[in-house]
């Protein structure tokens, strides 16, 4: 009996992902292969011009930016995550730590993003402490650049990189780590050839969070970068809104798309494999 209401249990979210997700997709790959309206909207013709845009040099310069502040970001957030998840791991008040990092959850994005433009403003706390210090003698535009971009995006996207980090060292074997230092290797090498190579899977995972989601990234560039912190997502935004060019917005979306895809089957591919050699170490255990 419960082989046949399976069907009754799998149609409502099957309905969910193709009316807010396939759908959609559908609808903008077909835009990316019509023409452009004269006066907005799309000319129902076969055309690859949208396509032939994304060679453009300022857009491949927009590309290129995008994925350096999105890989700094990354890059930082993984830094500051591995300790952290570490700690939290290792700690007797995780619970509270664990509290502490889903608080930011509980407050709008907007609302975030606006406390940094307070803290980095001209005259915000930052700048307000320096001067009154002595340090400066007038306040430094913190603001509107490629730093803040990336500031934020490590702000932002912590907690995501955190959370499946953590997940995945509490569940090492700490003695582990013990025996090596115990065979002569220093806290440091027992760090990155013992607990790193066995916390792949969380790396990989903070990775993904928080990568793919600054990849696209539109409201931070917008509210504390300046016109040479411009990200794709703020290119799709003008050419919704600005050019009304559909078919561009459109192809640029499904190339973000794809690079998601891209992202996540790497991820299930790595999975994959690393379950194929747990498999046979097990068995012959």
């Amino acid at each position: 009996m419960r082989r046949n209401l399976g069907p009754i249990y799998t149609t409502p979210m099957a309905l969910w992902i193709t009316a807010f997700f396939v759908a959609p997709v559908c609808i903008i790959a077909v835009y990316s292969f019509c023409a452009k309206a004269t006066y907005g909207g799309v000319v129902w013709r076969f055309s690859l011009d949208a396509y032939a845009a994304l060679a453009n040099k300022g857009l491949a310069a927009v590309a290129l930016k995008t994925l350096l502040q999105s890989a700094a970001a990354t890059v930082i957030t993984l830094a500051l995550a591995v300790p952290a998840s570490y700690y939290i791991a290792r700690s007797r008040y995780k619970n509270a730590l664990l509290f502490l990092v889903i608080v930011p959850f509980w407050t709008n994005f907007l609302i975030r993003i606006y406390a940094w433009v307070a803290i980095l403003g001209t005259n915000g706390f930052i700048n307000g402490f320096l001067v009154s210090a002595g340090l400066l003698s007038s306040p430094v535009q913190f603001l509107y650049n490629q730093y803040a971009v990336v500031t934020v995006l490590v702000y932002t996207y912590l907690p995501f990189a955190i959370l499946p980090l953590y997940a995945t060292i509490e569940k090492f074997d700490f003695s582990l780590i013990e025996a090596a230092q115990d065979l002569g290797a220093t806290k440091y090498q027992s760090m990155v050839r013992v607990l790193l190579p066995n916390i792949k899977s969380g790396i990989i995972t903070a990775v993904l969070f928080t990568f793919i989601p600054a990849f696209g990234q539109y409201a931070v560039p917008q509210l504390v970068g300046g016109r040479d912190s411009f990200m794709l997502g703020n290119v799709i935004a003008r050419e919704l809104t600005v050019s009304r060019n559909l078919p561009l917005s459109s192809s640029i979306s499904v190339a973000l798309t794809l690079v998601t895809m891209a992202g996540v089957l790497l991820f299930v591919k790595f999975q994959a494999g690393a379950a194929q050699k747990v498999r046979p170490a097990r068995e012959a255990v």
